[in-house]
């Protein structure tokens, strides 16, 4: 069984309600980043059980996946009991055993289709490129200095194939002229899109999942930014935004990144 093949078993549990798959497929020790739920392998299943109670089954439908090393990085639908479909990225690290054992996650209700039609879900699927992995992960990293942190703005352009981009966020349209129509509306309202720090950048041919921290109108934000990458150019784009609890709130003391 490959390490995506666990991690799909193991989200799968939230609709199965199966306690003993999960403590099977989980270190003891698991750490968890999602910080609405406690640290350690027993709240994990603890979760399981009390999902597979709730009057309103869970469901769960894994939309892409993803390998790179160690970790596994999965975009899937959730429907916790009944209140309604979110969107989520999630992380999985393995140890040596194959056991998972540390998950970092982005969750955000499901919205309707962008203005260009898109959904935060759908479009190219394909997993190519392989032998450009870590071409990929430079490339992306580098856009991420130039371009989202601010670094060489003036270098955008030099990411993309023209106005080519097609776009899953929810509020912005296609193209680079989207984003930038997206971002000069945000400004006129006084908002700003700031990344600060990045903390993962992980890939898989032509796909990169970028982890990252800043702001979003000054709250504390989780940025999870999947992009395919298509000639060397960024081709498309899947994110999840979310606002960072705050402290006082927080189930675990293991930090969200």
């Amino acid at each position: 069984m490959t390490n995506t093949e666990r991690a799909i078993r193991l989200i799968n549990t939230f609709a199965t309600g199966d306690t003993e798959k999960a403590s099977e497929l989980l270190a003891e020790n698991y750490i968890q980043h999602n910080l609405a739920y406690g640290t350690g392998r027993d709240a994990f299943v603890g979760s399981v059980s009390y999902l597979a109670s709730a009057p309103v089954k869970t469901t769960v439908n894994n939309i892409r996946a993803f390998e790179d090393g160690d970790k596994v990085f999965l975009q899937t639908v959730y429907n916790f009991a009944g209140v309604g479909e979110q969107v989520a990225f999630d992380i999985f690290r393995f140890d040596e055993n194959g056991k998972i054992a540390e998950h970092w996650d982005n969750i955000a209700s499901k919205a309707e289709p962008n203005p260009s039609g898109h959904t935060q879900t759908d479009g190219t699927m394909e997993i190519n490129d392989l032998d450009k992995t870590e071409t990929n992960r430079g490339l992306i990293k580098n856009f991420l200095y130039d371009v989202m942190q601010g670094n060489r703005p003036e270098k955008t352009p030099d990411y993309f194939d023209g106005d080519t981009y097609i776009q899953h966020n929810t509020g912005i349209a296609d193209g680079l002229s989207g984003l930038g129509a997206a971002l000069e509306a945000l400004g006129k309202q006084g908002i700003q899109m700031i990344y600060t720090t990045v903390h993962q950048v992980l890939a898989q041919g032509n796909y990169v999942l970028a982890v990252s921290e800043g702001t979003f109108g000054g709250a504390p934000t989780s940025y999870y930014d999947l992009w395919r990458i298509e000639n060397g150019k960024i081709a498309e784009h899947w994110d999840v935004m979310e606002t960072i609890a705050d402290k006082s709130t927080w189930q675990n003391q293991n930090g969200k990144f």
